[in-house]
């Protein structure tokens, strides 16, 4: 599709086959650009997880914790939400947790509480953030030629019932006198 500059000019190249060649290299660079775009996106990303995990980590500690009464175990359930009682800063604390199933009352449980002991989720770890940022990234490098090759395809299409048209138009005006028919 590379034109010759006495192309340019040519009386047969129509303005859709311009459009046509702009379009093809514009989303080429854009469908190219996903790259450093995905390496940018993923790192902003494992940098704001970094940040939620290092605040996390800050806030929030591991306190062991007592049932307060039986948890019944269900098939294919590891886990379920429990009340649990647990004493901090001389105070005695009683909220529901994530707990393992099947456990008698007064057996002791890892919660994680904040610093005004809420139970809270555990703090999210550093595998957590990378995780995180590279999915980011992979979807990043996926979807920018994904979307680049979907908008060819709609220009193409675009392009292409507009040069049907134009023909059909150009027929119905050439064909009655090539045939010697009357139009209909």
């Amino acid at each position: 599709m590379h034109a010759h500059p006495q192309q340019r000019k040519n009386p047969l190249r129509r303005s859709s086959d311009r459009l046509q060649w702009w379009a093809a290299r514009t989303l080429l660079v854009v469908a190219i650009g996903g790259v450093p775009a995905a390496i940018a996106v993923g790192l902003a990303v494992h940098q704001d997880q970094a940040r939620v995990v290092r605040e996390e980590s800050t806030d929030r500690h591991p306190v062991t914790a007592q049932l307060v009464a039986d948890v019944p175990t269900a098939v294919g359930i590891t886990t379920t939400r429990a009340a649990v009682a647990w004493n901090s800063d001389g105070a005695d604390h009683l909220a529901s947790a994530v707990v393992p199933s099947g456990q008698r009352a007064g057996t002791p449980v890892q919660i994680w509480v904040d610093d005004r002991s809420r139970v809270v989720p555990q703090p999210a770890g550093t595998g957590e953030a990378i995780a995180v940022a590279a999915t980011a990234a992979l979807l990043t490098v996926t979807a920018v030629p994904l979307f680049s090759m979907l908008t060819w395809k709609g220009t193409l299409h675009l392009l292409n019932r507009r040069r049907y048209a134009g023909w059909d138009a150009e027929w119905q005006r050439i064909e009655p006198q090539w045939t010697r028919r009357q139009p209909s």
